[in-house]
């Protein structure tokens, strides 16, 4: 399966001129290999989870907490930092794994994913782990929650910036729609949000199971500045999160084309392994393609 190719918007290929580092893009590459490792690691030592969308958002997570996010580990309740709401909570394994190697959490922790008394659930809990802003899971609510998060920001005069990571099949939700008039009605230019576009929810394509094209039309028609990425492409990701951070009286859609179960050659597009463990042969294939990927 292909990432169709997009056409970046005329701001995101001058900023290209003034590209980052071959040094950091390879630094980010590499974060985001020992993401699908451990996110596939976690999955397969328990049994269960979500590797399918663990690994299309590990490019969008390795950038957010390697390059773009304002976070200190050592106070993760900074009033200051930037807030991230992973609306699509049941990729928690990708999202543990970038907080583990930003040091939120002991590494070790990781083997106690979806262990009774561990602090690690399947799906993101606030209470429990540090680094995690929002407890979530059931999908369509985190944009609301982020809109809360950006306003509550704005009216405190704090400058902290809002990003939210949602699916494209997370859109079938109304409530994202609702929070799309809401967020683009108070001018929130503090809030980004992301959409994992892998074209593949739980039990089948987004297209088959309720059409959601053309997409990037919709967020427009609700008054948000859309952006366009490669979602693997971290370079690509960079430029389009710090356009997105100059735009004005108005929230950002950042459009990120996945594939769903990147790295793995049969997980790749698949909805079977949108919530499916491997076993002990289909892991060790696993690792060594994502192992072998030099893309």
């Amino acid at each position: 399966m292909q990432i169709r190719p997009i056409a970046a918007p005329t701001e995101v290929r001058e900023l290209k001129q003034e590209s980052h580092s071959s040094e950091l893009l390879a630094e980010l590459k590499s974060a985001a290999k020992d993401i699908r490792l451990k996110a596939l690691d976690m999955i397969h030592r328990v049994g269960s989870g979500h590797p399918g969308g663990s690994l299309s958002s590990a490019d969008i997570l390795s950038v957010l907490y390697f390059h773009h996010l304002r976070l200190d580990p050592r106070r993760p309740d900074w009033p200051e930092r930037d807030r991230f709401v992973p609306s699509k909570g049941h990729c928690a394994p990708a999202l543990y794994a970038a907080l583990a190697a930003a040091g939120f959490i002991p590494a070790a922790e990781l083997a106690c994913f979806r262990q009774l008394g561990g602090s690690l659930q399947g799906h993101p809990d606030m209470t429990k782990t540090p680094g995690v802003d929002m407890t979530t899971g059931s999908l369509g609510h985190g944009l609301s929650v982020g809109i809360g998060m950006a306003l509550g920001g704005k009216l405190a005069g704090q400058g902290f910036r809002t990003y939210v990571l949602i699916g494209d099949g997370e859109c079938n939700e109304g409530q994202n729609w609702e929070a799309a008039m809401a967020a683009a009605k108070y001018k929130l230019d503090n809030l980004t949000a992301i959409c994992d576009a892998n074209g593949v929810q739980l039990d089948g394509t987004v297209e088959d199971i309720m059409p959601m094209e053309p997409l990037a039309d919709k967020w427009r028609a609700f008054g948000w500045e859309v952006l366009e990425a490669n979602g693997h492409d971290v370079g690509e990701i960079a430029d389009v999160l710090d356009v997105a951070a100059s735009v004005r009286s108005r929230p950002t859609m950042i459009l990120a084309h996945t594939i769903k179960g990147k790295g793995v050659s049969y997980m790749e597009g698949r909805f079977e392994w949108h919530g499916r463990a491997p076993d002990d042969d289909q892991y060790r294939q696993a690792v060594r393609e994502v192992s072998a990927d030099d893309r």
